[in-house]
């Protein structure tokens, strides 16, 4: 079985139109690209929602996906009649032949090396180093494979904070992977939370995977309590509210690491927890940076 791949350039204002256009005409999926990606002229989209003020980019690719059969050319036409554009953009189109997802999935992800005694392995991998630390995970519908920059920077700052039977917090645990490898790192007892209740069976599920005993709850109330280090790689905004709830986990003494954060917004977050605990970058990876401190 195959299927159409089209794909045409556009401007921000109808690409999105002109994806729900086609959906409506008969596409089977369509989405947007940068059709500057891999160039200087790429935009960067960085924010949280809401944040974003001019969210697109202004030389949008629009790719399309429709049956064998399909009159690509007749939808097209009334996608952009739909849309109000003028006339059918020049489109390119290609054969997708089926495949094995599951396997083209798994290729495209290696075990990712956190330090030299930290390793993130996928299920389907052998471990690279046998000796090191290895989380076993996969990718799945909650945040947190390694992959990304500011889930690497908490991980390194944990392998650096976490002391034998010290107790810590996963504050927005996704995934659990911050949980799973402080215990792993000789954390005693470590917890976490998620509003997000699929995300707590994800974390539940990898946690056993990786024979580690983890608590995860979608209620901060359920882990009443303080602990020795308290970790949350969440997003500006939710810091922000959450800083309170945030820092009354934190013992005096304790350590807190937040990350989640860009650049720009790393000193509004310093002066909004300076109510409770000073802090400062400890490092940063690409545009984010990882704030940390210890609790008077």
């Amino acid at each position: 079985m195959a299927w159409q791949n089209v794909s045409f350039l556009t401007d921000a204002g109808h690409a999105e139109p002109v994806c729900d256009a086609l959906m409506e005409a008969g596409a089977l999926s369509a989405s947007i690209e940068d059709a500057d990606a891999g160039t200087p002229d790429e935009q960067p989209q960085f924010g949280e929602p809401g944040s974003v003020t001019t969210p697109g980019w202004q030389h949008s690719r629009v790719v399309a996906l429709f049956e064998a059969d399909a009159d690509v050319a007749a939808m097209l036409s009334e996608a952009c009649q739909i849309v109000g554009l003028p006339s059918v953009p020049p489109f390119e189109v290609s054969l997708l032949e089926e495949q094995n997802w599951v396997q083209l999935t798994q290729s495209q992800f290696d075990p990712i090396r956190v330090s030299e005694h930290l390793w993130i392995v996928p299920s389907w991998h052998e471990s690279p180093d046998s000796e090191a630390i290895n989380l076993i995970l996969d990718p799945g519908m909650a945040f947190g494979t390694g992959s990304h920059p500011t889930t690497r920077l908490c991980l390194e700052w944990l392998e650096r904070s976490v002391t034998a039977g010290c107790s810590v917090l996963d504050y927005g645990c996704g995934s659990g992977i911050l949980a799973i490898a402080a215990a792993r790192l000789g954390a005693g007892r470590v917890a976490g939370v998620d509003i997000d209740p699929q995300a707590v069976e994800s974390a539940r599920s990898n946690a056993e995977r990786n024979a580690v005993a983890a608590v995860f709850e979608d209620s901060a109330q359920a882990l009443a309590g303080e602990y020795d280090v308290v970790v949350a790689n969440i997003l500006s905004n939710p810091l922000r509210v959450l800083a309170p709830a945030i820092c009354a986990h934190v013992r005096s003494g304790g350590r807190l690491a937040l990350s989640g954060i860009l650049r720009e917004q790393a000193d509004e977050i310093i002066a909004i927890y300076a109510q409770w605990l000073p802090m400062s970058v400890a490092d940063s990876r690409e545009d984010w940076v990882c704030l940390t401190g210890v609790k008077p």
